[in-house]
């Protein structure tokens, strides 16, 4: 089976992050997806606590997206995959990135572990994929590059400064999350 990996802040989950897992699930262009929110190792100062950010996350969860509440400590994407690999020995592993990711993604730790799997690459902001994928002559077979399909490019920074200013998101979270933010007074 073809495991779809999403590693990231998701400070908050909004739309943008769950449509992507959904539509690469509906194309089947995945099986299932895991996504493991990381804790505070990315040097973010304005990270919400770990365990508000999977409890957003789980309202998602189902048979084919699950919440990882195991690999978030550790500080390289190359290990959560390594741990997968060994917790799921039968199913191809893919990575999912959004394409600004491509500007640094030589820079990664052991980036030659991360290229054992498949990476799927989503359009955003205007990056080109193909040009920075053989800009860095990374090798082209490892990539699936995807066009978003929903043509908006979220940013969780603009979504936390309308939440800090009470200003309307529906547009970008789901109801679900909006009410467990207003429940525990989150980004204020």
């Amino acid at each position: 089976m073809k495991l779809g990996v999403y590693v990231g802040s998701f400070n908050p989950i909004h739309k943008g992050h769950i449509g992507i897992v959904r539509y690469l699930i509906n194309k089947k262009i995945l099986d299932y997806v895991i996504i493991v929110p990381t804790d505070g190792y990315w040097n973010k100062t304005d990270l919400l606590d770990l365990n508000h950010r999977i409890n957003m996350i789980k309202t998602y969860e189902n048979d084919n997206i699950i919440v990882d509440t195991e690999l978030n400590e550790l500080p390289y994407t190359y290990l959560i995959l390594n741990k997968l690999e060994e917790k799921y020995p039968l199913d191809e592993l893919h990575l999912i990135i959004g394409s600004d990711n491509l500007k640094q993604f030589s820079k990664w730790k052991n980036i030659d572990e991360i290229f054992k799997h498949k990476i799927v690459v989503i359009n955003r902001n205007n990056y080109n994929s193909e040009e920075l994928i053989n800009k860095h002559n990374f090798n082209n077979e490892v990539f699936k590059v995807i066009d978003n399909p929903f043509k908006y490019n979220y940013n969780s920074t603009e979504i936390r400064k309308k939440l800090k200013n009470n200003l309307n998101v529906e547009k970008y979270l789901d109801d679900e999350i909006i009410l467990y933010i207003k429940e525990y007074g989150l980004y204020e």
